[in-house]
C-alpha cells in the first residue's frame, strides 16, 4: 500500500505545482503586432486581451475591412505566443507528459 500512497502524493504534489505554473503564467504578458507594426495586441496568460494599440494613421485611412484583418491578426498572434509560452512552462514540469486539458 505505501507506493500507492506515493502515487497520490506525488498526483497531488505534481497538482499543486501545476496550478503554480497557471497562477504565474495567468501575470505574464505576451505581446504581438500586425501591419509592420500599425497594430499591437498584448495578451495574458489567462488569454485576455490586455491591451490594443492602434496607430492613428490606420483610423486615418477609413478602411475598417483592414483594421479589423489587423487587429484579428494582432490578437490571434498574441494569443498563439501566451498558449506556446503556457505549453513550454507545463512540459518543464511535466518532463514533456502530456496532461490532458492542460495543453
Amino acid at each position: 500500500m505505501k507506493g500507492i500512497g506515493d502515487i497520490f502524493k506525488q498526483a497531488q504534489d505534481l497538482q499543486e505545482r501545476l496550478q503554480r505554473v497557471q497562477e504565474e503564467a495567468a501575470t505574464r504578458t505576451v505581446d504581438a503586432s500586425s501591419g509592420g507594426g500599425m497594430v499591437k495586441a498584448t495578451v495574458n496568460g489567462k488569454l485576455e486581451i490586455v491591451r490594443l494599440q492602434i496607430e492613428p494613421s490606420v483610423l486615418q485611412s477609413g478602411d475598417v475591412e483592414m483594421l479589423q484583418d489587423l487587429i484579428i491578426a494582432a490578437v490571434n498572434q498574441a494569443v498563439r505566443a501566451a498558449q506556446q509560452q503556457m505549453a513550454e512552462e507545463m512540459s518543464k514540469l511535466t518532463g514533456g507528459l502530456t496532461l490532458p486539458g492542460l495543453g
